[in-house]
């Protein structure tokens, strides 16, 4: 009698079908790597041609553009946007000569992202709490405000926001860069009230026989088992701080408020020799870029595993 058995649907042997399986299993995964490959390279060589450039000598760099490497490797140019180079020394070097502190500008894109992750974190983890446990008038609807500010352009709120932090006296200035976005944002405090939302109602009900009152909760149960939702609203927050470019240039551009991303357009668009400096510039965007790579290395599949298990709740 024979060991192949006859599949009743298809009426095809068992073994032909895992076969088949098989090889389709393997088709798919192999096109999948592909993909995959495909968005790394996507992803990477734009970084990489930065950091060649910004590593490449700036006589070098028009006779070596097509080269995957740079012929020889310096490191003037980070010295130069780090403000380690006079001017006359940078003119000398083939650069453009401008004078901007990328170093007081880094530690101003450190200020202004810290304070409005600090923000984001702390205020939008109690309005979740309260959206997700507490019982008020006017919840629901309040709570579908917040997701209708989600609709709303950035843009839209510029003027009044500009009238209201000139009229504070406020321009140039830390508190008017932080002001629009450390309180609030709808976006945090929806992604923590999902997760709060699964903590079990037991923990809390046991935390108030116990007498505890809603901030004792808050603080001491629901806070220290929310460790990696809280760690990815502070990433995703910080990363949109340390990108915001619009805002600290309307609100904050002198010369000793600039942040990285004003002070890459002052920096670009000062050129004595008629051409932007690429060198001096691919450098001073790869520091810009560093902090953000290093998140993104160190915590990416964190944020990728907390937004997904929030969502799905």
């Amino acid at each position: 009698m024979s060991d192949v058995t006859t599949d009743v649907l298809s009426g095809e042997p068992h073994g032909a079908i895992g076969a088949q399986a098989g090889k389709h299993w393997s088709v798919g995964r192999c096109l999948a790597w592909c993909a995959l490959a495909a968005m790394i390279a996507i992803t990477v060589i734009p970084l990489w041609i930065v950091l060649r450039t910004a590593l490449t000598p700036t006589r070098d760099l028009y006779s070596s553009a097509g080269a995957l490497m740079p012929p020889s490797f310096t490191l003037d140019n980070f010295r130069r946007v780090l403000g380690f180079v006079t001017g006359d020394a940078a003119l000398a070097d083939g650069g453009s000569g401008s004078e901007i502190n990328f170093s007081q500008s880094l530690l101003n894109s450190f200020v202004f992202a810290g304070v409005v992750v600090a923000g984001q974190v702390v205020f939008s983890a109690m309005a979740a709490y309260a959206f997700a446990r507490l019982r008020f008038r006017g919840k629901k609807p309040l709570f579908a405000l917040f997701l209708l500010s989600m609709m709303l352009p950035n843009i839209v709120l510029f003027i009044p926001n500009f009238i209201l932090i000139k009229d504070l006296g406020w321009l140039n200035t830390y508190a008017g860069m932080v002001a629009p976005f450390c309180l609030v944002s709808a976006f945090s405090i929806f992604f923590l009230r999902q997760f709060f939302l699964s903590i079990p109602y037991e923990l809390e009900e046991a935390a108030r026989l116990d007498g505890a009152s809603y901030f004792a909760i808050f603080w001491r149960i629901v806070l220290p088992i929310s460790a990696t939702p809280l760690a990815t609203v502070a990433i995703l927050s910080g990363i949109n701080a340390w990108n915001e470019f619009f805002w600290p240039f309307i609100v904050a551009n002198g010369d000793d408020m600039q942040v990285l991303t004003v002070a890459l357009q002052a920096f670009k668009s000062q050129t004595p020799q008629g051409a932007p400096d690429w060198t001096g510039l691919m450098a001073a965007a790869f520091l810009t870029v560093l902090p953000t790579l290093a998140l993104l290395i160190a915590f990416g599949r964190r944020v990728v595993e907390s937004v997904q298990f929030s969502g799905g709740k």
